[in-house]
């Protein structure tokens, strides 16, 4: 295989991007021009956010195709296009084939929730010590147990087993929230999100991990539980407070993440009409909060 190889501004990523496409390009990946340099520029959102902008000032885009003339016929092409004015191409040079699965998957280990509890994708044996553990694959599912928001819940979930509780995820993503209240002894869990995908990969995860759930939109959720569990982010979670305070039941717990520190006083605001939320843990800026119970 053969990689070209162009430098490009914010403005010019997308169009080329979707040219290299049209020119049969393999892939197309985009990555920071000064990774590495004080000009660095990181794009992470809130998570399941896009992020706050498109690209990098500077990108490097990077095209795989199939062999030498089709990488070099596709760089003079672009040459050639108005909107390529201000990128530069850097060359084509040969890639050495590799074992392309195998690389991914070495990029990701089993993930600890606590001593006991892991993350464990499904080409990596658990940990000896592991009594509970979610088989999740990275890249694969709407939310991967890496992210401090699901970490935080998923140890609440394992300091508090919710043993026989009836159990409500809403915006359940991947169901990783759904399974571990699962794993953990739950006697009823219902998992709920808007996007149709969410649910699909919901069930397909939860048979994967041998548990019971019930999967829909958020109109399946019903009645009152003890526990509810909403990772999802602070303007939705606010504008939630009264539907997700409904469905706690009497003694039960209202858990909520991706909430950011700052944003703790302005949760506790919304939720201040329902109930008294409390933070119960944080991770990197990110933090928990707990009500009920």
């Amino acid at each position: 295989m053969f990689e070209l190889r162009l430098l490009c501004p914010e403005d010019k990523v997308e169009p080329v991007g979707d040219a290299l496409e049209v020119l049969d390009a393999l892939s197309v990946s985009v990555e920071d021009a000064d990774a590495q340099t004080e000009a660095e520029q990181a794009l992470f959102g809130e998570p399941g956010m896009p992020p706050p902008k498109e690209g990098w000032q500077r990108s490097r885009v990077l095209a795989l195709f199939a062999d030498e003339d089709a990488a070099r016929q596709a760089m003079a092409l672009l040459a050639a296009q108005d909107f390529f004015q201000g990128c530069l191409a850097q060359g084509v040079a040969a890639v050495a084939d590799q074992d392309w699965v195998r690389l991914t998957q070495s990029q990701f280990a089993p993930v600890e929730i606590t001593p006991e509890f892991w993350i464990v994708p499904s080409w990596h044996e658990p940990p000896a010590q592991a009594r509970h553990v979610i088989r999740l694959d990275p890249g694969l599912a709407f939310g991967t147990g890496t992210h401090p928001t699901t970490r935080m819940c998923l140890r609440w979930i394992a300091t508090h087993a919710p043993h026989g509780a009836r159990v409500l995820d809403y915006g359940c993503g991947s169901g990783i929230l759904a399974i571990g209240a699962a794993k953990y002894g739950a006697g009823q869990v219902d998992a709920v999100d808007i996007d149709e995908a969410a649910v699909a990969a919901t069930l397909a995860n939860a048979q994967a991990n041998a548990v019971k759930l019930h999967a829909g939109l958020p109109d399946q959720a019903a009645g009152q539980y003890d526990l509810v569990l909403a990772n999802i982010l602070a303007s939705p979670l606010k504008v939630l407070a009264p539907l997700l305070w409904s469905h706690v039941a009497a003694q039960g717990v209202l858990v909520l993440a991706g909430i950011l520190e700052r944003q703790a006083a302005e949760l506790t605001a919304a939720y201040a009409p329902y109930c008294a939320l409390r933070v119960a843990d944080r991770e990197d800026g990110w933090i928990l909060m707990v009500a009920g119970g």
